[in-house]
């Protein structure tokens, strides 16, 4: 199964945003994203939360706990 970093350069590369949008979306810097990106950092809980509702998938496929993208409520 992927991980966190691998899940989030996939769904950027597949969605029409780029960091930039992500990073503003978040409240952060780009250069964070980044870090997030390369695995150099890890998102808090409420940025994991943020980031999947970004790219409309479960924190489960974000994180790479799953292959199933849709989210369950």
């Amino acid at each position: 199964m992927a991980n966190f970093q691998e899940r989030l350069k996939a769904l950027k590369n597949e969605s029409s945003t780029s960091y930039q949008e992500l990073a503003e979306y978040l409240g952060i810097s780009l250069r964070a994203v980044q870090h997030y990106a390369s695995g150099a950092r890890t998102p808090d809980l409420e940025g994991l939360i943020k980031i999947a509702d970004f790219y409309e998938v479960s924190i489960d496929y974000l994180v790479g706990r799953s292959d199933e993208r849709e989210r369950r409520y």
